[in-house]
C-alpha cells in the first residue's frame, strides 16, 4: 500500500492548480509544471488527486479563480481552498483528525498564534480577531453573518437594518446594536457584552433565547445557557495588546498566557493556586515570564524557546 501523501506535496499540487488556472498563464508555467510532475512519483499521485477533485467538484468555486482575485493574499486563499478540497478527495485520513483544522484553514480571515488583527467590514462594523482565531464573513441582503470557526473575536456593530449574527459551534449570538466578545472555548462558547445587549441562541434549542446586557457574561453549549455573571475587569483588553487580571489563579493565568505563544507552557500544580493581579503586554510573553519571579515565589525554566516550565522556587 502506498504511503499517504504528505501535506507539502498536496500544497504544491494545489499551488500548481491555482497557477495553471489563473490568467494570464505562460508556456513557461506549463513547462515548469511538467518538470515538477516528473520529478517524483508522489507529485504524480498528488496531481492524480487534483484530477479526481476536478471530476468530483467539476472545478472549484468561483472565488478560487485568480481572475476574480488580486494580490498575494488572494493567491494564498485560493491555494488553501484548493488544498482543502484535495484533502477531502483523499478521504477521511486528515480530515477525521485534528491534525489539520480544515474549516479554519480555509477561513476568510485568520490569525496565527500570538497574532491579532483588526478589520473594518463593508457595513462599517469592526471586528478584532484574537490569537489563533478564524472567521468567515458572509454578508447578504438579509443579514450580516460572522462564522467563528476558532478562537475569539471582539465585535463593534455599525447601524444597519440587517441582523448582525455571530455563529459558533454551539449556537449563535444576535447583536442588538452592541460591542461584545465571543470566544470558542472547547465544548462551550463564552460571551461577554461590553455595550448594549445581545441574545444567545443555543444550537439545539434556538427558541431558548437568553438576553445579555452590558457588563454581563455567560457561557452556552448546544442545549442551554449558563448562569449570568458579571463581565471580568479588562475584558477585551487583548485588542489593545493587554492582558488584565485581577486576583487570578496562577494556573489560569499561565493557561491564558499560553494562548499567545507557540510551544509548551506549563505551570506546576504545587503553585497553581497562587494569586496574581496586574496588566501585562501580551506581545512579549517572554518578558512576562521572566518578570514573574519578581512578584511570586516561582522559578521560570526555559527548557527551550518553545518549552517553558513555571515551578516552585
Amino acid at each position: 500500500m502506498a504511503a499517504p501523501l504528505d501535506l507539502p506535496t498536496l500544497e504544491a499540487a494545489a499551488t500548481w492548480y491555482v497557477r495553471l488556472n489563473s490568467t494570464p498563464r505562460s508556456a513557461a508555467d506549463q513547462q515548469a509544471w511538467r518538470q515538477w510532475l516528473a520529478a517524483s512519483p508522489q507529485h504524480a499521485r498528488a496531481w492524480a488527486r487534483v484530477e479526481k477533485m476536478q471530476s468530483q467538484w467539476a472545478g472549484l468555486p468561483a472565488d478560487v479563480s485568480l481572475s476574480t482575485l488580486s494580490g498575494m493574499h488572494a493567491h494564498r486563499r485560493a491555494v488553501l481552498k484548493t488544498l482543502g478540497l484535495l484533502l477531502a478527495v483523499g478521504g477521511s485520513g486528515w480530515l477525521a483528525t485534528e491534525h489539520l483544522p480544515y474549516q479554519a484553514l480555509l477561513a476568510d480571515q485568520r490569525t496565527a498564534t500570538g497574532q491579532r488583527r483588526h478589520l473594518r467590514l463593508a457595513d462599517g462594523s469592526q471586528i478584532d480577531l484574537n490569537t489563533d482565531s478564524a472567521v468567515d464573513i458572509a454578508f447578504s441582503a438579509d443579514q450580516r453573518l460572522i462564522r467563528l470557526l476558532r478562537g475569539e473575536v471582539l465585535v463593534q456593530t455599525a447601524s444597519d437594518s440587517r441582523p448582525f449574527i455571530v455563529q459558533g459551534p454551539q449556537g449563535s449570538v444576535h447583536a442588538l446594536g452592541t460591542r461584545f466578545i465571543v470566544r470558542c472555548a472547547g465544548a462551550h462558547t463564552d460571551v461577554c457584552v461590553l455595550e448594549k445587549a445581545v441574545e444567545l441562541h443555543p444550537l439545539n434549542h434556538p427558541s431558548r433565547v437568553q438576553r445579555l446586557e452590558a457588563g454581563q457574561r455567560a457561557c452556552f453549549d448546544r442545549n442551554e445557557v449558563s448562569a449570568i455573571t458579571p463581565a471580568p475587569a479588562g475584558a477585551g483588553a487583548w485588542s489593545q495588546g493587554m492582558l488584565t487580571v485581577i486576583d487570578w489563579r496562577l494556573g489560569d493565568f499561565i493557561a491564558e498566557l499560553g494562548r499567545y505563544r507557540q510551544g509548551v507552557l506549563r505551570c506546576s500544580p504545587t503553585i497553581a493556586n497562587l494569586r496574581l493581579s496586574g496588566a501585562f503586554r501580551i506581545d512579549n510573553t517572554d518578558t512576562i515570564l521572566e518578570n514573574l519571579s519578581q512578584s511570586l515565589p516561582v522559578a521560570v525554566h526555559f527548557v527551550t524557546r518553545y518549552w517553558v516550565n513555571v515551578e516552585a522556587v
